[in-house]
């Protein structure tokens, strides 16, 4: 289905393409009717979310994927299954050059994105599974290169957004519920519905006092810039560069020593969360020190024409320190380690900031009446009924995904909101809501994992850098 307000257009509505209208009406109607009278829905229905799609859609992609659907609509789906219909379309500079180190595709929002690498003899496909599939060694290989030496891949799937003007710190201010930062620093911040909803989760990066980057998740653009755009002040532009800026980034003990040695500018006292402009080899950079894999890290991020050239730089200064290229599917299992969470999975309008933990980033003390400020407030005072935990799970060959009840004395309490295996530390690792009730240091629990149970017991920090000193160092 296509349901909400249309980006883009203002005051306009879609209620189309619902398939089995008479049974999915209902809600349907009821979804969109909240979402006219309160501004927003009782829950996460971004899956008939026309955001969903973006202004890349064409006729001609549209028409191969409807056609998939269908032939698939009753067909079991995999969480690791990557659909083929109308791919590859969307491509950087770097697709060749990936393709040819043996990159195993997949995709978001139409963007063609390397899940991992395969080496000689290892097929160009990931097998669809609920277990642990034949990209469990590639992954372990490229985890064990960001943790031991220097990974580098594409930050070509981060959403970006540009805004600028003399009133942009003051709409920030409004609309982000964190603190906004000072020239030449980073700040992590939860965006908040009018209920207090998660609706976002930005990095901001202030150029100047006029000039500000946000980074989020690559599939939310349309959702993002129709809110931007519904909370638009005076005095402030905001403009989607997603695709306007692309770039890498690298992590590991590493790092430091592999950009040091592609500039002249000296990168030695870039503190964590830090910003500046760089000329990497013959690329003006942004380079931001900040990583997703919680290790030491850099994002650089260059004009796509460029994009060529920084690969070659970093690439040749990289191999003398271990270098090697890693995809996603390493990369959720890096954040694992340090108890990162996942738009779309921690994080989306079903949860707030305190049941979450993104309360942490909320700017309290700011005297700015941000949207959501009143709703997060009063949850402050009465606390979340749940918590979302970190667990240690005695796994067998197959690890959470999504979903999975979380049981307590017999009885279900919760559910996981993601999971997977930490090939750093050998264990699998679960993030699941459970009532603030139960909650202890020593919790131990079931999760259900294809039918059977498996003993988990809370994590109360993380087991990799528990202090965050490689990462801040």
């Amino acid at each position: 289905p296509l349901v909400g307000p249309v980006p883009g257009v203002r005051n306009y509505w879609s209620a189309c393409a619902v398939m089995a209208g008479f049974s999915q009406g209902g809600g349907v109607g009821l979804m969109l009717a909240q979402w006219m009278v309160e501004g927003e829905t009782e829950r996460d229905t971004f899956a008939m979310d026309c955001a969903r799609f973006g202004d890349w859609i064409t006729p001609g992609y549209t028409r191969p994927k409807v056609i998939e659907n269908y032939q698939k609509r009753f067909s079991v789906s995999y969480p690791n299954e990557e659909l083929p219909a109308a791919r590859p379309f969307r491509r950087t500079p770097m697709y060749d050059v990936f393709d040819g180190m043996g990159a195993v595709w997949g995709h978001q929002y139409g963007l063609e994105v390397v899940n991992y690498f395969a080496e000689d003899g290892e097929p160009r496909f990931e097998t669809p599974s609920f277990r642990r599939s034949n990209a469990f060694e590639a992954t372990a290989r490229e985890v064990a290169a960001v943790r031991g030496a220097v990974g580098i891949n594409e930050v070509h799937n981060f959403g970006k957004y540009l805004v600028t003007g003399p009133g942009a710190r003051a709409w920030l201010d409004r609309v982000m519920a964190g603190r906004i930062p000072k020239p030449g620093r980073l700040s992590l911040t939860p965006m908040l519905s009018h209920k207090g909803r998660l609706i976002g989760d930005f990095t901001v990066s202030c150029l100047n006092e006029q000039t500000f980057q946000l980074t989020a998740s690559y599939g939310a653009q349309a959702f993002h810039m129709r809110w931007f755009e519904m909370n638009e002040a005076e005095g402030v532009r905001v403009e989607n560069i997603s695709d306007r800026l692309t770039g890498f980034q690298i992590a590991g003990p590493k790092a430091r020593e592999v950009l040091a040695a592609c500039t002249r500018d000296d990168i030695s006292d870039m503190r964590f969360m830090d910003l500046r402009h760089v000329t990497v080899g013959m690329a003006d950079c942004l380079v931001q020190r900040v990583s997703y894999t919680g290790d030491l890290g850099y994002e650089i991020y260059c004009d796509p024409m460029a994009q060529r050239a920084l690969w070659s730089t970093l690439w040749e200064a990289g191999q003398a320190h271990g270098m090697r290229p890693f995809g996603m599917r390493a990369m959720m299992s890096l954040r694992l380690d340090r108890f990162f969470g996942s738009w779309g999975a921690e994080f989306c309008p079903d949860y707030t900031p305190a049941e979450t933990g993104m309360d942490r980033f909320i700017a309290w003390g700011k005297e700015t009446d941000f949207i959501g400020r009143a709703a997060a407030e009063a949850e402050r005072e009465t606390g979340p009924s749940r918590r979302l935990l970190n667990f240690e799970v005695e796994a067998g060959d197959a690890d959470v995904v999504a979903y999975e009840p979380v049981w307590l004395d017999g009885e279900v309490v919760g559910f996981c909101t993601s999971g997977g295996y930490s090939h750093h530390l050998g264990k699998s690792i679960a993030y699941g809501f459970v009532p603030v009730d139960r909650i202890t240091d020593d919790l131990e629990v079931e999760i259900e994992i294809l039918g059977q149970m498996h003993k988990a017991r809370r994590l109360v920090e993380p087991l990799f850098d528990p202090e965050g000193a490689r990462m801040r160092g």
